[in-house]
């Protein structure tokens, strides 16, 4: 294991605060420009200088073209995997001591909406939430939205509609019969949805698995490179049903046991 120094700040009070009461935050300067200058080259080691150069991941949708990581074995990059952690336990805000597990984590470029591409990826992302896609059986988990370079609206970058994480679970976006979410629950549309999201280098965002967000199309001429990665609450188990972002079987797993520490690693005690 690595004992270089983490390449993140510590969050703020004022961060956690707001994460809390809206269900996203942005974090500035949060990560070393050094560290996503590796993981950008990398993600086109695998996946082409065009981001659409890897075999299908097996969901077609067309928010991004994705594909896993696996970057937490990567001795240079596994440093971030602690200043996430660190982040995601202050962000959860759990009275307990509970740690935070590594869930998953996948490459993520929006391909370029004029441009004919080879895998999807290349269109608006419908506004949704994370939450049910994933089968766990508690809240708590995040996404840590890492852009690789700096982006814009014009790259198609997210959108939150802030306080939704406090309406509980939505259901499956499949279920909505191809209306928009907020259409299906108009609550959604007594909340403030924010502006697209601006981000220098080194900025993310986290947004709980329960907020809803969207994005438009990157009207960009190259795709708009970002790396997710999804920590989930220490304790938390998978509840039985078909998941999306996992292979229960090839872990061993039952339902309402635990997410076995060597597929899903402890990334803050």
């Amino acid at each position: 294991m690595t004992t270089a120094l983490s390449p993140c700040r510590t969050v703020t009070p004022e961060e956690v605060a707001h994460y809390q009461e809206k269900g996203w935050v942005q974090l500035k300067r949060f990560v070393d420009p050094d560290m996503l200058a590796t993981i950008l080259k990398v993600a086109k080691s695998v996946m082409g200088e065009d981001g659409d150069s890897n075999p299908p991941y097996g969901i077609d949708q067309p928010y991004f073209n994705a594909m896993l990581g696996g970057l937490h074995a990567n001795e240079d990059v596994r440093p971030i995997f602690g200043g996430l952690g660190t982040a995601a336990k202050a962000l959860m805000g759990r009275k307990a001591d509970t740690g935070v597990r590594l869930f998953n984590e996948f490459y993520a470029p929006k391909l370029p909406a004029a441009k004919k591409t080879r895998n999807q990826g290349n269109g608006p992302t419908s506004f949704h939430q994370d939450f049910i896609t994933f089968a766990v059986d508690r809240s708590g988990g995040m996404t840590c939205w890492i852009p690789l370079e700096a982006y814009g609206p014009e790259a198609g970058t997210m959108s939150f509609i802030e306080g939704s994480h406090k309406l509980g679970i939505l259901g499956n976006y499949t279920s909505y019969d191809g209306k928009d979410i907020r259409e299906v629950w108009p609550e959604l549309n007594d909340l403030p949805l924010s502006d697209p999201v601006t981000y220098e280098l080194g900025d993310i965002t986290v947004h709980d698995h329960r907020t809803v967000h969207g994005a438009g199309s990157n009207q960009l001429d190259r795709p708009r490179w970002a790396y997710l990665v999804l920590p989930q609450p220490a304790d938390a188990r998978w509840n039985g049903a078909p998941p999306e972002a996992f292979d229960p079987a090839a872990h061993g797993m039952v339902p309402y046991g635990k997410f076995p520490d060597e597929g899903f690693p402890i990334i803050a005690p």
